[in-house]
C-alpha cells in the first residue's frame, strides 16, 4: 500500500518561519553580555572644555584662608564683621547685616554697653538714611530704635545732617524715611537736636521748603504794603498742597505731623526741661550756706565735652545757619523774627483742605499759639 503524503498547510509553515526567528534573536542578545567589545583604534573621543579630572587621590585638602579654630569669634568680632558689611555693594548683605545688628542690640541685658561705640554705628549707618531701597531705610530705623537713647544725644549733630540731606532729596520715598529718622531723633535727645549747631536754623529751613512756607512778610515802601518774598531768593515756590496726587497727600500730612513735634520740642518749655529744676529742689533741702549753686556751676549739656562750645569763642565765625540756639527764648526770638509769618500763613491755607492734612495744620497753629502767644 502506497504511503500518502501531506504537504504543510501554509499557516503552520509562517508559524515556524516566525519561532526559528524569535528563539535565534533571543540567543543572540543572551551572547552579546559575554562578548568583548573590540576598540577602534585611533584617535579617541574629545573631551569637553569643561572636563575635570577626578582621578587623583589626595589625603587632605587645602583651601586658602583657611582657618580651623576651637574656638569662635568673640561677639565684638561678629559685630564689626557686620558693622562693616552695612555698606556692602549688594543690597542683600547689607539688610541681612543691618538685621543682624538689631538683633544683637536688642539681645543684650538691660544696661549692657553695644559691642561697638554708639559713635561708630552710627558713623557707618546714617549714609543709608538715603538708600534707594525702602526695605533698606525701614531696616535702618529698627537699627536706630536698638541703640540706648543717652549714648545717642551726643551724637544727634552729625545725624541731623544726614536727616537734613534726606529731607531734600529728589525722591518723595526718601523724604518719609527722613522724616521718620527726625521723629525718632526728636523722642530720643530732642533738646540735642534743637540747641546743635544748624539744628534749629537748617531744620527749620529744610521744613519751609518742603512746605513752601518761606516767606517773609509785605515790606512797606511809601506807604503801601507790596507782596510777600520768599527768603533769600528771587524765585517764587507754590505752596505744597493736598491736591497733587495720593504720595503727595501722604508727605504733606506726615511732614506737618513731624514738624509739630519739633515745634513742640523747640518752642514749648515743656519738652525742653532740663536738670536745673532738680538741682534747685536740692539746693532748697540743703539750705545755707550754699545759694544760687547753679549759678556757678558748668552748663548742664548731656554728651557735650566742651560746655562753652557754642559760643564759638576761638573758631571761624559762623553764619546765620550754623548757630547754636540752645535757650528756649532765643529759639522763641529767632523763630518770631525770621519763620513766624512764613509758617502762619502755610498753616492757615493747609487747615482750608480739611481731612488729615487739616486737622494736623489745626494741631500745629495751637502749638504756635501757645509758643507765641498769638
Amino acid at each position: 500500500m502506497a504511503a500518502i503524503v501531506t504537504r504543510p498547510e501554509p499557516l503552520d509553515f509562517a508559524y515556524h518561519i516566525f519561532a526559528m526567528g524569535k528563539s535565534a534573536k533571543a540567543k543572540k542578545e543572551k551572547k552579546k553580555d559575554f562578548v568583548k567589545p573590540k576598540l577602534k583604534v585611533g584617535r579617541g573621543k574629545a573631551k569637553p572644555d569643561n572636563f575635570t579630572d577626578t582621578s587623583f587621590k589626595a589625603q587632605s585638602i587645602s583651601v586658602l584662608h583657611q582657618s580651623l579654630t576651637t574656638s569662635a569669634p568673640s561677639l565684638a568680632d561678629q559685630f564689626s564683621h557686620q558693622l562693616n558689611n552695612i555698606n556692602h555693594k549688594s543690597e542683600t548683605h547689607r539688610k541681612d547685616s543691618l538685621a543682624n545688628l538689631t538683633s544683637t542690640l536688642l539681645a543684650l541685658p538691660k544696661g549692657t554697653p553695644p559691642p561697638q561705640p554708639v559713635g561708630l554705628i552710627l558713623q557707618k549707618a546714617q549714609p543709608l538714611i538715603r538708600d534707594t531701597s525702602t526695605a533698606m531705610r525701614t531696616q535702618l530705623l529698627k537699627l536706630l530704635q536698638a541703640l540706648p537713647a543717652e549714648e545717642v544725644r551726643g551724637h544727634a549733630e552729625k545725624l541731623l545732617l544726614w536727616v537734613q540731606l534726606g529731607m531734600t532729596h529728589l525722591s518723595t520715598p526718601i523724604r518719609l524715611s527722613s522724616l521718620d529718622v527726625l521723629e525718632w531723633l526728636l523722642n530720643t535727645a530732642g533738646e540735642e537736636t534743637v540747641s546743635c549747631a544748624g539744628g534749629w536754623t537748617k531744620t527749620l529751613k529744610c521744613f519751609a521748603g518742603l512746605l513752601g512756607w518761606d516767606t517773609e512778610p509785605p515790606k512797606m515802601k511809601n506807604g503801601v504794603k507790596g507782596p510777600a518774598t520768599m527768603t533769600g531768593s528771587n524765585w517764587t515756590s507754590t505752596p505744597t498742597t493736598a491736591g497733587k496726587g495720593a504720595g503727595d497727600l501722604k508727605l504733606l500730612t506726615r511732614t506737618i505731623q513731624v514738624l509739630t513735634l519739633y515745634l513742640e520740642t523747640g518752642l514749648l518749655p515743656s519738652r525742653t526741661a532740663t536738670n536745673l529744676e532738680l538741682l534747685d529742689e536740692r539746693n532748697e533741702r540743703r539750705g545755707f550756706p550754699i545759694w544760687n549753686l547753679e549759678a556757678h556751676m558748668l552748663p548742664i549739656r548731656s554728651g557735650v565735652s566742651d560746655p562753652f562750645g557754642h559760643l564759638n569763642l576761638f573758631g571761624a565765625p559762623k553764619d546765620e545757619e550754623g548757630m547754636a540756639y540752645e535757650g528756649l527764648e532765643e529759639r522763641v526770638r529767632f523763630f518770631s523774627t525770621r519763620w513766624k509769618y512764613g509758617f502762619t500763613a502755610g498753616v492757615e491755607r493747609v487747615k482750608l483742605e480739611g481731612g488729615g492734612v487739616g486737622r494736623a495744620a489745626v494741631v500745629v497753629d495751637n502749638v504756635l499759639r501757645r509758643a507765641l502767644a498769638v
